[in-house]
This record gives structure tokens, sequence and C-alpha cells, in this order.
């Protein structure tokens, strides 16, 4: 996978951080990317790279340039960096929760001026909760509220700010937002649980479900997200669109 992915230089590096048994900061240069970035090795990180710009499970076709997308679940920063790189004056507000991956969200977007990173979870309310990690890697933490019957398996990392949609658009003074890309493993249950006053300021919206990991997403997500006019799904994540400003590319 290292050398499909990453070239002969990521193999080797994959080689020698797995020998030292250590964590190696590889750096990536792309011509259709302004500015190099940051992978760790060995991480999810690579993966992540794969579907993003090999795979490019967010590209699809647009009938108008978006402004404004927000970026739940931005990781370390790779799809805030392709959206930056394919659609270059849109301002894009980039939400991760967990502390390492934020830090290094924060390196690799640095030279972008409109990619505004953020450290909070997004949920249905306004509080602090609790990240949760199962055990999955650098893309599979979790949040929960603090007091709650239903714990999730893994063990507490650290406490963390969580936003709504609503609260979001207000903090960033976004009218609405054209794309709304969600893939935060699992809360989308609660983020979709009442989606009453925003769902309308929403253009379109990139999801990846995780059913397997909570139950109940899939539900929440459907019966919250009425109203849009197209429906398609491109690798791992559900597209949603109002009229045809955003469509599928047609691609296996």
């Amino acid at each position: 996978m290292y050398f499909k992915t990453l070239g002969f230089r990521g193999f080797l590096w994959s080689i020698i951080a797995k020998l030292s048994n250590s964590t190696i900061y590889f750096q990536l240069n792309r011509q259709d990317c302004k500015h190099p970035f940051l992978l760790r090795i060995p991480s999810s990180d690579i993966p992540t790279y794969k579907q993003i710009f090999i795979k490019e499970d967010y590209n699809f076709l647009v009938e108008k340039q978006p402004e404004t997308i927000v970026d739940a679940g931005a990781n370390i920063g790779l799809s805030s960096i392709y959206f930056a790189n394919k659609y270059p004056d849109a301002k894009i507000i980039a939400l991760e929760p967990e502390q390492s991956n934020f830090e290094l969200l924060k390196r690799n977007v640095a030279p972008y001026s409109h990619i505004i990173p953020v450290q909070a979870a997004v949920w249905n309310k306004n509080e602090e909760i609790h990240l949760i990690d199962p055990g999955l890697g650098k893309w599979g933490f979790m949040t929960e509220m603090k007091l709650t019957t239903e714990k999730l398996p893994g063990k507490i990392c650290h406490p963390v700010m969580a936003m709504t949609i609503d609260k979001i658009m207000k903090d960033y003074a976004l009218a609405k937002i054209d794309i709304l890309k969600i893939d935060i493993e699992g809360a989308e249950r609660e983020v979709f649980s009442d989606t009453s006053s925003w769902i309308e300021k929403i253009d379109s919206i990139i999801i990846e479900l995780h059913e397997r990991m909570k139950a109940g997403c899939n539900r929440s997500f459907f019966l919250g997200s009425n109203g849009f006019d197209q429906e398609w799904q491109q690798g791992e994540n559900i597209y949603l669109s109002r009229g045809n400003i955003y469509k599928t590319v047609n691609r296996v």
C-alpha cells in the first residue's frame, strides 16, 4: 500500500518507521496542491490520503463554485486541502476534535488563509463532551456526552467543546453552507436528530454514515435530511444536493 500510494520514497520511510518503531512525518508535494503537506507513517493518514487524492471520493461536478464549506471531522486537513485547491475562493471551516490530529491539521492548512482550523466536535448541543478512542486508529475517534448511560467502547482521551451547525454558522458568519462534509464516526446520529433550524441553509451534504459503530445513525440522517433533490453514493460517502448545483461525476 505504501509503495502504490506514496511511491518508492514512501515505501522506504515505511520500512524505516517499522524498524525504528517510530512515527515519521512524511512531506508530500502534489502538482494539484499549492503547498506540501505532512502525513504520519505509519497511521491511517495513508488510507485517508488514498481515498481523497487518489480515488477522489470528493470529486463531483459543480454548476456554481462553492463559497462556503464546512469540513466536520477534518482529521489532519486532507479534505480541506483538497477543497481549498479545487475551490480556491471558498471559505473553509475545518473542525477536528482530537488533539494530535488537530495539531497536524493546523500545520497542514497554515499556508491556506481561507481555511480556518477549529478544535471542536460537531454535535446537537453546545457543551463540553468526551472524546473516546475505540482503538481504530487516528481516523476513528468518537464522541459522547459526559453524563450518559450509553457508554461507548474505548477509553476517554480528553474533553472537547462541541458545537451545533447553528453555532458554527453564527460564529463564522455563514449565511448558508454550500458544502457540508461530515465524517464524524457516529456523531451524525446526534447532529441530525433535530435539523429544523439549519437544514434549509445547506445546499449539499457529503457524509459517511457509521451505523456499524453506533446504531441509529442511518435513520437519524435520512429523517433529518429531507428536502434535497438529488442523492447518490460515491465511494463510502452519500451525497445530497439541491437542484443541479452539485452532482455525481458518474465514476465507479
